[in-house]
């Protein structure tokens, strides 16, 4: 934390402006050094200033540089910017100004990580800068700034608050025994410890998470010939996979992304189901039974202008399982009944009809895709990490339920402390310098 940092804090390539970034007690004597503003006037804080960098009497670049004093900065510390032309050679000559006048490269995440350590940020707000920038879509953009904005640290602090009222409680009661009776302290203790339990559950949701980090995957299925790989190119709009009256000519996985208002969808046409002798496409078969096992969404697709065929019905039932809807494609054709049956099947199931050959003939398929896409902004916890601090603190408070029923007021506490240790993990409240590793080693140089 002594140290003064330095790293380029724009993506790699040619563009408008590079990014050179300083942090520390050194920030305004390094800055000094080697840059001269054209006004030859001191730099004021927190005001962009044209100038120029220098290597001795050399210009290296024309450039904006700012000094931000602390506490006011991203670190809370004394941090300066150079904005020097895009591009490798002038970002990275910057960069090694700074490191000869006594910088040192920062590590991964370690802008961040200091602002974590001196208090303007806890440790969810700052996992949710690497998801912001790392963030695939308006979704999860946006769940990204909920917990920026201190989502999650609201929920986890309401809870832990909530907590510290129990174990208050408790303490009371041990500590002044002739003024409140176990019995009296008991009695609504373990309804309250429970709630807070379920709540801790119920606010971890691993689809939800799943689908704002991944993505909603649909798997295409259906026999030979229905049309899934049209389907596949219509939602794409591009001719991704290849499309004939050959049956069996999607003999892998095809895989495409599209977003739809924001949520990032993964689509993946499968081999056409059915029994055959050749090994290829028997491999095809068998990697589409997989995919469609694995995928959030299956869509069975079936020829509307012909009835039901006996692979149609094998697969279905096979199927229903999973979360599947049927596509009931060509639509442009007269009905072959296979809707009625279909409802005689499964009456449950939804029904989506589409036209592959139609421009527009995938609306109402985009709509429903979309509704199974889509995750509330009001998800608490959406990262893998805190939904497992959240779980051990759930299951530390079953057990001081469970010991509650014991009579064992004393040995509850302990309980108690694992839950607050295991909440306190998520905030950073109380952390090992050990999870702090972990967590800023996943972030970009320059953040």
């Amino acid at each position: 934390m002594s140290d003064t940092i330095a790293a380029i804090a724009t993506a790699p390539g040619e563009g408008g402006i590079a990014i050179v970034r300083i942090s520390g007690p050194a920030c305004e004597k390094l800055l000094q050094c080697i840059f001269r503003p054209a006004s030859h006037l001191p730099l004021q804080d927190h005001l962009l200033t044209y100038g120029h960098i220098l290597d001795g009497d050399q210009v290296v670049d024309e450039c904006m540089a700012v000094i931000m004093k602390s506490p006011r900065s991203y670190t809370r510390e004394d941090v300066a910017e150079f904005q020097v032309h895009g591009g490798y050679t002038s970002a990275s000559r910057v960069l090694d100004l700074c490191l000869r006048s006594g910088a040192r490269l920062a590590e991964p995440g370690e802008f961040t990580r200091r602002a974590f350590l001196n208090g303007r940020l806890d440790l969810s707000q700052a996992e949710a800068v690497m998801a912001l920038i790392s963030a695939r879509g308006e979704q999860a953009r946006r769940a990204a700034v909920h917990q920026l904005e201190g989502g999650a640290s609201a929920f986890i602090r309401q809870v832990s608050d909530q907590l510290y009222d129990i174990q208050a409680g408790i303490a009371a009661c041990l500590d002044y025994p002739e003024e409140i009776s176990e019995e009296e302290a008991a009695s609504d203790l373990g309804p309250k410890i429970h709630a807070l339990s379920e709540t801790l559950l119920s606010a971890c949701d691993e689809r939800a998470a799943r689908l704002l980090q991944q993505g909603l995957t649909v798997a295409l299925c259906g026999r030979p010939n229905v049309g899934k790989s049209s389907i596949l190119n219509l939602l794409l709009g591009e001719e991704k996979a290849i499309v004939t009256s050959i049956p069996g000519t999607t003999r892998d996985l095809v895989e495409g992304e599209l977003m739809l208002s924001g949520c990032r969808i993964r689509l993946i046409d499968t081999a056409g189901i059915r029994e055959t002798d050749d090994v290829v496409e028997a491999e095809g078969v068998h990697r589409a039974r997989q995919a469609a096992e694995r995928a959030d969404l299956v869509l069975l697709v079936v020829d509307s202008s012909s009835p039901l065929t006996k692979e149609d019905r094998e697969m279905l039932l096979s199927l229903k399982d999973l979360p599947l809807a049927i596509v009931l494609n060509k639509q442009d054709l007269p009905s072959g009944g296979t809707e009625e049956q279909l409802r005689s099947l499964l009456p449950d199931l939804p029904l989506i009809p589409v036209c592959a050959l139609k421009q527009d003939g995938c609306r109402t398929l985009k709509d429903y895709i979309l509704e199974k896409a889509r995750v509330s902004d009001l998800l608490s916890l959406t990262q893998p990490r805190h939904m497992d601090a959240a779980r051990r603190a759930a299951l530390a408070l079953q057990d001081a339920e469970e010991t509650l029923l014991h009579d064992a007021l004393d040995l509850c506490t302990l309980d108690l402390d694992r839950a607050q240790a295991a909440l306190s993990e998520i905030t950073g409240d109380n952390v090992e310098e050990s999870l702090l590793d972990r967590v800023f080693s996943t972030f970009c140089v320059g953040k």
